[in-house]
């Protein structure tokens, strides 16, 4: 049987796309691909789901004369046990299992993908608490499991006054083929901002809010023993931006994804935003802890970006939330003058 990976979520929603309804909040994604990007991967994916168990041809079905790929029922090759043998006789099946054999030439870079994916990135997945990487090989004493997960989160605090919510979540990594373990706690703080006229593109007319998220690590940052990435657009860019703290907004991207387009005037509407909410945040994680000894508060100021970035327009964003900072009268001008 050809390689195969498994992936499985606890709930299945089909013809609910999120891109039909939330358009004026903007969406991840954007190339019209979707579910047939599996096919870069594998040639005939499998589907098994409440009872359902269906395959997809790459080449359209020769039989149908529609032109189209159709959903084939199948009964083995794989089978549901043998599946379940993969996951183990003690584990209940997900109710929505998909198996990719792996195309020849694609399972090195597939590895690859899955075994560089950066601890953080489920920070901003809205939809996946885990992600486990099990690697079978003929010798057992070469198998290997890895796994990121959100083990635990605190309730939503709404600021209905300022459109925002904010969240903490505990990250854990256990990578034992990289020989590395870490947790993290991060505080996260989600607002929204309307869109303002001159930052509107075509590809996003429809769009009259923008969302920012910004992740406040409490601890060492997880890393995996990779760099880590300042700026996501939902997963992460290849952008270090020397900020104590994470961006993730709805931006546009080059084609490598590796980096926002700086001179995008819809990314600039983002960029702008930036400030705004760090203070809001900054000033939020302050007042939760103002009956907290005045030792606690020392970590918070951590979390004010400091350093230079390599990017100018984010020494702007710096150089911004300095100014706000002082009009907040959080801090005097001898903080940045030490600091510096």
């Amino acid at each position: 049987m050809p390689r195969m990976h498994i992936f499985s979520w606890n709930s299945f929603s089909v013809g609910q796309s999120t891109k039909k309804g939330n358009k004026k909040r903007g969406y991840i994604g954007e190339k019209g691909i979707g579910f047939k990007s599996v096919f870069l991967v594998s040639s005939q994916p499998y589907i098994f789901s409440n009872g359902y168990q269906i395959r997809f041809n790459e080449d359209p079905c020769p039989h149908c004369k529609l032109g189209y790929i159709v959903p084939e029922w199948v009964e083995e090759n794989p089978s549901l046990s043998y599946i379940k043998e993969i996951y183990g006789s003690g584990t209940t099946l997900p109710t929505t299992t998909i198996v990719l054999p792996l195309k020849f030439d694609k399972v090195k870079s597939v590895k690859h993908e899955l075994s560089n994916a950066h601890p953080e990135v489920l920070l901003f997945l809205s939809k996946i608490r885990r992600l486990s990487v099990r690697e079978h090989n003929k010798d057992p004493r070469l198998n290997t499991v890895s796994a990121i997960a959100i083990t635990s989160e605190t309730e939503l605090v709404v600021r209905k006054n300022i459109d925002a919510v904010s969240y903490t979540f505990h990250l854990s990594a256990d990578e034992k083929d990289k020989g590395y373990e870490g947790e993290c706690n991060y505080f996260m703080w989600k607002q929204k901002f309307p869109v303002k006229q001159e930052n509107k593109v075509e590809r996003r007319m429809e769009v009259e809010e923008l969302v920012i998220t910004l992740a406040f690590p409490f601890e060492e940052r997880l890393h995996g023993g990779m760099s880590s990435p300042g700026i996501y657009a939902y997963l992460p860019t290849e952008m270090v931006t020397n900020f104590p703290f994470i961006i993730q907004a709805d931006f546009f991207l080059a084609s490598s994804r590796e980096t926002i387009l700086l001179d995008n005037k819809w990314n600039q509407g983002i960029i702008d935003c930036i400030p705004s909410a760090f203070i809001n945040a900054f000033v939020s994680l302050i007042k939760n802890s103002e009956n907290a000894p005045v030792s606690s508060l020392a970590p918070m100021f951590k979390f004010i970006p400091i350093d230079s970035s390599s990017y100018q327009q984010l020494n702007v964003v710096k150089e911004s939330i300095k100014s706000k900072l002082l009009e907040e009268s959080i801090l005097s001008s001898d903080f940045f003058n030490k600091a510096s």
